[in-house]
C-alpha cells in the first residue's frame, strides 16, 4: 500500500485488501523493530560492498570484508538479506586439472609396488601437483615429498603446467638432499615430463603410478594448500 499510494487510494487498497484505514496508518506510524533496523543498516553496508566489487561479490566475500571491518555477522544473515535485495555474485573460478596423462607415451615401470614404506631418508619421494586460488587466479605448487620422514624437500609454483614447474621442485629436492639412491614416484600426467626428469636427473628412477597409500600423505597436503 505504501509503495502504490500514487496511484490508489489508501481506502481502495485498504478495501481490496481486506485491512483498514485506521491500521493502515497505525503500522505506519509504529517504529520499526530493533530485527528491520539492524537488517536494514547491514543491508546499506552490503550494498556498498557489492557495488565497490562492480557487483562481483557474493554473500562469501562480502561476509569476509565484513569480518574484516570488525562487523561479527553471521554468514546466513548476509546471505538471506543479498537473497531478498536480489544482490549476487560473479563467479569466474574455473578449477584446473592438473593431472593430464598423455595416451601415446608409455608410462614408467612402477618400482614402489603401493609399499610405502622406506627403509630411511631419501630413499622414496613421491611429487604431486596441486593449485592455490589467489585473486589474480591459480598458482600451481607441484612438490617432493620425503616418504621416510613426511616432509616436503622440494617444492616449485608457476602459473602454469609446463614441465619446468616439476623439474624446478625436482632440482630443489636434488640441491638439497644430493641423495644417491631414490625411487621418483608421481602421477602419470603428461605434463610432468618423466621420461626428461629422469633423463634430467641420472640419479633418480621414475615410478609414476599414484596408489590410495601414497595419497595419505602427498595429497592430505596437497588437499590443504587449496
Amino acid at each position: 500500500m505504501n509503495a502504490h499510494q500514487a496511484e490508489f487510494p489508501i481506502a481502495t487498497m485498504a478495501r481490496v485488501l481486506g485491512v483498514s484505514v485506521s491500521g493502515y496508518y497505525a503500522w505506519r506510524s509504529r517504529p520499526a523493530s530493533a530485527h528491520a533496523t539492524s537488517d536494514a543498516v547491514l543491508l546499506r553496508r552490503i550494498r556498498t560492498i557489492h557495488a565497490g566489487s562492480h557487483g562481483t561479490y557474493g554473500a562469501p566475500r562480502v561476509h569476509a570484508e565484513l569480518q574484516a571491518e570488525g562487523t561479527a555477522v553471521a554468514r546466513k544473515w548476509v546471505a538471506r538479506l543479498m537473497r531478498e535485495a536480489g544482490l549476487r555474485g560473479v563467479s569466474r573460478r574455473r578449477f584446473p586439472t592438473t593431472t593430464q596423462r598423455e595416451p601415446s607415451h608409455r608410462p614408467a615401470n612402477d618400482l614402489v609396488g603401493r609399499d610405502f614404506r622406506a627403509a630411511g631418508p631419501n630413499r622414496l619421494w613421491v611429487a604431486d601437483i596441486t593449485y592455490v586460488p589467489t585473486a589474480a587466479g591459480f598458482l600451481f605448487l607441484a612438490v617432493v615429498l620425503d616418504a621416510w620422514s613426511r616432509r616436503i624437500v622440494g617444492w616449485a609454483m608457476a602459473t602454469d603446467l609446463r614441465t619446468r614447474l616439476v623439474l624446478d621442485a625436482l632440482d630443489m629436492a636434488v640441491t638439497t638432499r644430493k641423495p644417491t639412491d631414490v625411487v621418483h614416484h608421481s602421477d602419470q600426467g603428461s605434463q610432468l615430463g618423466l621420461n626428461r626428469s629422469s633423463q634430467h636427473h641420472p640419479e633418480l628412477t621414475s615410478a609414476p603410478r599414484r596408489s590410495p597409500r601414497r595419497a595419505s600423505s602427498i595429497q592430505a597436503f596437497c588437499g590443504a594448500c587449496c
